[in-house]
């Protein structure tokens, strides 16, 4: 009882997360399963599971909110599932322990790029309300299924940072549309868990504990990320982003840090982080009229009129 109350809790945290700054779900569960002594290919199957409930719950909620672009859902989505089903079916046989410090190293770059840009200077508003064309999203939605259903987890790490950093949609629409398209992406890694592992090695139990938790937590996400300014929601998806993929890394063979060594870099990341929130925050009251929810979304209304008026 104690472990399925661990799991509620975990599955109700890990989509608070998930749902307000795009990532985290998948990664922080599956991250618990391993460490309980499940295999790498039920411990992915038991999360995705649970995230075709989460996700559907935490996409009606996004859509509630208005913080959905279904153009990008449709054009990352799909493509997403394909790399997710390949991913799933191919787990047992394929290793990604070779590619995951290259992955957390162009994530690392990111991230830095994301949390000084938002930081520094709020969101980038140059290509602001332009469109996402289907030649970047669909080989993103490839790349972000197949390290999600691999990884067991991946879809926000590596789709929210990459939309982010094109500057071309507001954060809130960013983490609403990959929340929504990731409900594809889990249909399709648990169809190739059946198939390649079959249900045997997965406790249902476990699916659905992390799905009430989940399923509980994701109107709140939704409606946090809405009212969240993109300067101060760009800033934490950022050092969310450095402090996961530095994690990786440290743990890798590559460098394989000590625990002291781990420790360390955990807090200056942390405090750095923190200290960015708070920058954000003061330059977002110091001149509200540019940097809220609203004047963006004012904003991007202009540009993409202008762009239909142009090309029309």
């Amino acid at each position: 009882m104690r472990a399925l109350i661990l799991l509620g809790l975990v599955g109700f945290a890990a989509q608070l997360v998930d749902g307000s700054l795009g990532m985290a779900y998948g990664v922080t569960s599956t991250t618990l399963l391993l460490a309980i002594g499940t295999n790498a290919a039920a411990a992915s199957a038991t999360v995705h599971l649970a995230e075709i409930g989460t996700t559907l719950a935490s996409g009606l909620s996004h859509w509630r909110f208005g913080n959905i672009d279904w153009k990008v859902v449709g054009k990352i989505g799909v493509p997403g599932a394909i790399g997710a089903f390949a991913g799933a079916t191919f787990l047992s046989s394929l290793s990604t322990e070779t590619a995951a410090p290259v992955m957390s190293l162009i994530l690392l770059t990111l991230g830095v790029y994301i949390l000084i840009r938002f930081t520094a200077y709020g969101l980038p508003r140059g290509n602001l309300g332009k469109p996402l064309r289907k030649r970047f999203l669909a080989p993103l939605g490839l790349l972000a299924g197949f390290v999600d259903a691999t990884g067991g987890g991946g879809w926000g790490p590596v789709g929210t940072p990459a939309i982010l950093a094109s500057g071309r949609l507001a954060p809130r629409k960013v983490i609403g549309s990959i929340d929504a398209s990731e409900f594809l992406v889990a249909i399709a890694a648990s169809v190739g868990f059946f198939v390649g592992i079959g249900s045997e090695n997965i406790n249902f139990a476990w699916v659905a504990v992390l799905l009430l938790g989940g399923v509980i937590a994701a109107p709140i996400a939704a409606w946090l990320v809405r009212h969240i300014p993109p300067r101060i929601l760009g800033s934490a998806v950022g050092g969310l982003i450095v402090l996961t993929n530095v994690r990786t890394l440290l743990r890798s063979d590559w460098i394989d840090a000590p625990g002291n060594v781990q420790t360390i870099a955990y807090i200056a990341i942390a405090v750095l982080w923190a200290a960015a929130i708070a920058y954000s925050v003061r330059e977002y009251r110091r001149d509200k009229a540019h940097e809220s929810v609203e004047a963006v979304e004012d904003e991007t209304r202009r540009t993409t009129t202008e762009e239909e008026t142009a090309s029309a």
